[in-house]
């Protein structure tokens, strides 16, 4: 692992967005043309070597295989459960939570494009998590979310309950657990190798 942290000359954002943010890494990834076929396998999709973060995290590819099939998992898996929307939902309302405007940006993007509700989603990122919210659901797993990042002993049955008189069953409650438990942790991980940047243009 390289020691020399990078220092970067850039006016980094600083307000929540749903604009495409780019994202610059504190240590060197690795150059494409030093990745190997263990490195592709610990990125599962080839289309992540376009980015920094999992160039980084290629460094060590079995870690990363095994990240990258839990996100993949929780995220893409809709044989049931809770819908992708609220999925995306509940790492969005983490990543506001914990302040990280990179994944932030992402999640709530991808919220908007499943529930059709960018205004909802919007109302999110400029006031916070207590912002109203009129459907339940999206009250619930907010909710829930907030309350599992803050610190896990704030998670309690009475979230359950809430997800439940919201019309949770078991399966996508855990859904709206993973989702954000699972953005928990990466916000932490994004936020300490890295800063994101300005949005992309064109």
């Amino acid at each position: 692992m390289p020691d020399q942290v990078i220092r970067h000359e850039f006016e980094r954002p600083n307000e929540f967005t749903q604009a495409q943010l780019g994202w610059a890494a504190w240590l060197e990834p690795l150059a494409i043309d030093e990745l190997t076929e263990r490195h592709y396998a610990g990125l599962v999709d080839k289309g992540r070597v376009n980015s920094p973060y999992f160039r980084l995290l290629a460094r060590d590819p079995d870690i990363l295989g095994a990240r990258t099939r839990t996100d993949n998992d929780i995220f893409y898996n809709e044989k049931g459960g809770l819908p992708r929307a609220q999925r995306e939902l509940s790492a969005a309302a983490a990543s506001r939570t914990n302040g990280c405007l990179f994944c932030a940006s992402v999640h709530a993007r991808f919220a908007s494009q499943k529930s059709k509700r960018p205004d909802d989603v919007q109302r999110l990122l400029d006031e916070g998590t207590a912002a109203p919210q009129d459907d339940p659901q999206w009250r619930a797993v907010i909710d829930a979310s907030v309350a599992l990042t803050k610190t896990p002993g704030e998670f309690s049955a009475a979230h359950v309950q809430q997800l439940r008189e919201a019309g949770l069953d078991d399966l996508a409650i855990a859904d709206a657990i993973h989702g954000a438990a699972f953005f928990n942790w990466a916000n932490r991980l994004m936020l300490s190798l890295g800063e994101p940047t300005p949005p992309l243009q064109g």
